[in-house]
C-alpha cells in the first residue's frame, strides 16, 4: 500500500540555499569580528599587564641601583689608606677581613713598603765572609758537625752583642743560629737543635731578623722546630708541645704588623703547617686570609693591566675582576661568583614584590627568561646590570586573567547570542519558506485534484447532452460514473475543509453511540461499484455482537474511506483488499490490508505527517498527502491509535484500535 504523491515536501530544495548562504554569511561576518577584536583586546589587556608590571618594577630597581651606588661609595672609602703610619700588611689583612675584597694589592707610598711584595735579595743579605764564619763553614764541610755547631754558637753569641744597634748584626747572629741548628741535626742531636729554634731564634731580638732571601727566620725556625720535635718520638708531652708550638705559629702567621712577613713566606709556612695535622679547627678558622693571599698572588702572576680608577673591571683571569681607589694605592681584586653572591644578599635585604627576584648580572650574561625588567648597575659598576623578574614566569598573565576572563565571557555571550538570534532566524525563515513552498504546492495540488474529476464529469455531461438519451444503457454507465466523479470530488473537498479546521484548530466531534457494523456498511456503500470491479477482490469480516462506540460515525467513515482508497490506489492490476472488524481486549479494532507496492521502514515512520509524499514512481495515483494524516488526527480525537505493518513488495496493513469502555467518559468536543 502506497500514500500519495511525488517526494517528500517538508526538506529543504535548492530554492532555500541561498537564503541559508547569505543568512550564514550574516552570522559568520560579526562573530569573526568580534572574536578578533576579542583575540586583540586580550592580547593588549596582558601588554598593559606587564607594562604595568615593568613600570614598577623599574622603579624598584631604580632604588636598588641607588643603594648598590650608595653601597660601593662607602666601600671605596673603606678601601682607602686611611692611617699612613700602619704597615701596608696590615691593611691587606684589615681590608680582607672586614669583607671588602676576595684580595688586595697595598701599592706601595710614601717610605712604606707594599703588600704583597716580592722577596729582593741584596749585598747587605750576602753570607758574611769574615774568619769564624769560614771556620765554621770549614768545619762542617769536614763532616765535623759538633765542633762546628760550637763554632757557630759563638758566633751567634758574639754577634748577638751588637744586634740591638745593627740589623745587620742581628740578621748574621740569627743566620749563625740556623747553620747551628743544622750541625746539630746532622750530629744526631735533636733535642739541642729544638731548643735552639725554639727558645734562642724565638728572642724578640731576632723577631725581625731575615734570611739572605729577605725570609724572616723565627717563623720558618718555629717550623722547623715542629718538624724535628716529631723525631724525639710521641709521649703525650711532646704531642702537647709541638699542638702549642703550632699554635703559636698560627697566631705569628695571622699576624700582619711589623715585621711584615713576606706574602710568600706566609702562604708557604702554612701549606706547611696545614700538612702536619696538628690542629683539628678548619683552615677557614685557623688563616681566614689565606684565600686572599692566593687570590692576591695569582693575580699579580698573571700581570693585570693596571685598573682605572672609577669602576670595575676585568682583569684577563676568568671570573677575577679589580678595583682601583685611593688614587691607584689601593687595588681590590673580586671573585666574580663571590661578588653576585654578595650583592644579591644585599639586594635581597631590600622589600620586594612577592615571588619576584633581582640577580647582579656581569657582563655578557643576560637573561633567558621571557619576561624580565633590566637596568643597568651604575656606579663603579659599569657594564653589570640588574635584572629583575618573577619566578614564575606566568606572573604577568595571571595579573591580567581575571579582565581576559572577562573579555572571554564578553566575547562568549556575544557569540552564543549571534548564534542563537541566527538560529532562531534561520528556523523562523526556512519555516516561512516550507510554509510558502506548501501553500504554493497544495494550490497547484488541489487545482490538479479538483481539475480531474470536473473534466471527467464535464465530458460526460456534454456526451450526454450530445446524445440525448439515445442510448439508456450507456446513459446510464455515463451517469454512475458522473456520480463517483462526484463522490470523489466531494471527499476531496471533504477532506481539504478537514485538514483547514486541523489547522485553525476547529475540528470537533459529534460523539454518539455508534454500531461499528453500520460503520462498514456505510463505508462499503461509498466505495461503491469501484471495488467491485473486475481485477479487485474485496473481502469485509465484520466479527458478531460488536460493542458500541462512543463516537462520530461520519468521522469513523472518512477514516476507513482514506485507507481503503489508499489500499484501491496503491495496489497492482491484481488487488486483494480485505476489511475486517474484530474486538481487541477494551477496543475495537479496524484493519486494512492490501497487497500493494508496501513501505520501507523510513516511509512508515512518516507518512502519517502532513503533505508527506512517498516516490510518485512506486504508483501513477495521486494525491496531496493529506489522508493519512487526517486520519491520524481523527484516531487521535478519538483517543485510539493506528499502527501500520508494510514491507516493500509485500503490500501494507493499517490497524486503527478504539477504545470501548473509556470511550463513554471521553468530552464531547475535541479539538
Amino acid at each position: 500500500m502506497g500514500l500519495g504523491a511525488t517526494r517528500s515536501r517538508t526538506g529543504h530544495d535548492a530554492r532555500s540555499w541561498p537564503v541559508l548562504l547569505l543568512l550564514s554569511v550574516v552570522v559568520l561576518v560579526p562573530t569573526a569580528g568580534v572574536l578578533w577584536f576579542m583575540t586583540q583586546a586580550m592580547r593588549n589587556e596582558r601588554l598593559a599587564v606587564q607594562q604595568k608590571l615593568r613600570a614598577v618594577y623599574e622603579v624598584q630597581l631604580l632604588q636598588m641601583q641607588e643603594i648598590l651606588q650608595q653601597h660601593w661609595q662607602e666601600r671605596s672609602a673603606a678601601l682607602a689608606l686611611s692611617d699612613a703610619e700602619a704597615p701596608a700588611s696590615h691593611h691587606f689583612a684589615e681590608g680582607v677581613r672586614r669583607g671588602l675584597a676576595d684580595g688586595l694589592v697595598i701599592v706601595g707610598y710614601g717610605e712604606a713598603t707594599g703588600y704583597p711584595a716580592s722577596i729582593a735579595s741584596g749585598s747587605d743579605r750576602l753570607e758574611p765572609s769574615t774568619r769564624g764564619w769560614l771556620r765554621a763553614q770549614r768545619l762542617e764541610r769536614q763532616g765535623r758537625h759538633a765542633t762546628a755547631a760550637e763554632e757557630y754558637g759563638a758566633l751567634a753569641r758574639s754577634l748577638a752583642g751588637r744586634a740591638a744597634d745593627d740589623p745587620r748584626s742581628r740578621d748574621q747572629a740569627a743566620r749563625a743560629l740556623q747553620a747551628r741548628t743544622r750541625c746539630l741535626v746532622r750530629a744526631g742531636e735533636i733535642a739541642a737543635a729544638v731548643e735552639v729554634l725554639t727558645a734562642e731564634l724565638q728572642q724578640d731580638i731576632f723577631r725581625g731578623a731575615a734570611d739572605p732571601e729577605g725570609r724572616l727566620v723565627a717563623p720558618s725556625a718555629s717550623l722547623r722546630a715542629i718538624q724535628l720535635s716529631r723525631e724525639l718520638g710521641a709521649s703525650g708531652d711532646r704531642e702537647l708541645d709541638r699542638k702549642e708550638m703550632a699554635r703559636n705559629l698560627v697566631r705569628r702567621l695571622n699576624d700582619y704588623g711589623a715585621p711584615i712577613l713576606p706574602a710568600a713566606q706566609r702562604r708557604f709556612l702554612i701549606r706547611q703547617l696545614l700538612r702536619l695535622e696538628l690542629l683539628e679547627d678548619p683552615v677557614e678558622a685557623l688563616f681566614d686570609t689565606l684565600a686572599a693571599e692566593e687570590l692576591t698572588a695569582r693575580y699579580l702572576a698573571s700581570n693585570p693591566p693596571e685598573p682605572a680608577t672609577g669602576s670595575l673591571q676585568p682583569t684577563g683571569l676568568p671570573g677575577i675582576w679589580h678595583l682601583a681607589v685611593d688614587e691607584g694605592a689601593v687595588v681590590a681584586v673580586y671573585e666574580e661568583r663571590g661578588l653576585v653572591e654578595e650583592l644579591s644578599l644585599l639586594l635581597a635585604e631590600e622589600s620586594l614584590p612577592a615571588g619576584v627576584r633581582v640577580d647582579l648580572l656581569p657582563p655578557g650574561l643576560e637573561k633567558e627568561e621571557p619576561f624580565v625588567v633590566v637596568v643597568p648597575a651604575g656606579g663603579l659598576l659599569q657594564g653589570w646590570q640588574l635584572a629583575l623578574y618573577p619566578e614564575d614566569q606566568s606572573l604577568f598573565a595571571t595579573a591580567a586573567t581575571q579582565q581576559i576572563t572577562a573579555y572571554r565571557l564578553i566575547a562568549a555571550v556575544v557569540v552564543l547570542s549571534v548564534l542563537l538570534l541566527a538560529l532562531l532566524v534561520g528556523r523562523a525563515v526556512d519555516r516561512q519558506l516550507r510554509l510558502t513552498r506548501l501553500k504554493n504546492d497544495l494550490l497547484s495540488t488541489v487545482s490538479h485534484e479538483l481539475k480531474t474529476p470536473l473534466a471527467s464529469m464535464r465530458l460526460l455531461v456534454e456526451t450526454l447532452l450530445e446524445d440525448r438519451g439515445t442510448n439508456p444503457e450507456r446513459d446510464r454507465e455515463y451517469l454512475q460514473l458522473i456520480a463517483q466523479e462526484n463522490v470523489r470530488l466531494s471527499r476531496l473537498v471533504e477532506n481539504f475543509l478537514t485538514f483547514s479546521r486541523m489547522e485553525q484548530k476547529r475540528e470537533s466531534f459529534d460523539l454518539r453511540l455508534v454500531d461499528a457494523e453500520e460503520v462498514v456498511e456505510s463505508t462499503v456503500a461509498a466505495v461503491g461499484e469501484r471495488f467491485r470491479a473486475e481485477g479487485c477482490h474485496f473481502e469485509v469480516d465484520v466479527e458478531p455482537s460488536l460493542p458500541e462506540l462512543h463516537a462520530d460515525s461520519d468521522a469513523l467513515v472518512t477514516v476507513l474511506l482514506n485507507l481503503l482508497d489508499n489500499a484501491y490506489k496503491y495496489s497492482g492490476e491484481e488487488k486483494e483488499i480485505e476489511l475486517r472488524v474484530f474486538r481487541s481486549g477494551d477496543s475495537v479494532g479496524f484493519e486494512v490490508r492490501d497487497n500493494g507496492v508496501g513501505l520501507s521502514r523510513r516511509a512508515a515512520g512518516r507518512i502519517f505527517d502532513r503533505f508527506y509524499q512517498v516516490d510518485r514512481s512506486l504508483s501513477s495515483a495521486s494525491g496531496c498527502g493529506l489522508g493519512l494524516s487526517i486520519v491520524r488526527h481523527i484516531v487521535d480525537g478519538h483517543g485510539g491509535t493506528i499502527e501500520v505493518d508494510s514491507r516493500p513488495g509485500e503490500g501494507s496493513t493499517f490497524t486503527v484500535r478504539l477504545p470501548v469502555e473509556s470511550s463513554g467518559d471521553r468530552r464531547e468536543e475535541t479539538a
